[in-house]
């Protein structure tokens, strides 16, 4: 089922702007503004740290550092205020090997995290179309 929504995310990313400046600030909000999203963000790196099909990639990373960053992305392309600090997808991913299955296993512990703070499912679906462009970027 979680394969689903990410598949069909996957579809709506391809057609759906990818910008926070396209995006008003609902989903934003949905998402529970800066808190909400900080603590999504740490379920979804909580559910990361006990999976061992993806651990292994976060073992020599600083979890505070990504934390901070992937709350920024999330926050920004919801339409929030802030501004993503980080690397391009590309560059921070490039040569770690990810594959679909890597790629999906994520997207489930994200999905988790935001069913866990009530997310509905249509701002979840949201969520996940402007993230699924970053799919390309990510997978070897």
């Amino acid at each position: 089922m979680k394969t689903l929504v990410f598949a069909a995310a996957l579809l709506l990313g391809s057609i759906m702007p990818s910008t926070a400046q396209a995006q008003s600030s609902a989903l934003y909000q949905q998402l529970g503004e800066r808190s909400g999203i900080e603590t999504i963000v740490e379920e979804m790196l909580l559910g990361v740290a006990d999976d061992e099909r993806i651990a292994h990639y976060f073992a020599d990373v600083d979890i505070l550092r990504l934390h901070k960053l992937i709350s920024e992305q999330v926050c920004n392309v919801s339409g929030g205020p802030c501004e993503y600090t980080g690397e391009t997808m590309a560059v921070s991913h490039n040569n770690l090997g990810i594959n679909n299955a890597d790629f999906n296993a994520l997207v489930e512990h994200l999905i988790a995290a935001m069913e866990q703070q009530e997310v509905p499912v249509s701002a979840q679906n949201e969520l996940l179309a402007l993230l699924a462009p970053m799919h390309r970027d990510i997978v070897e």
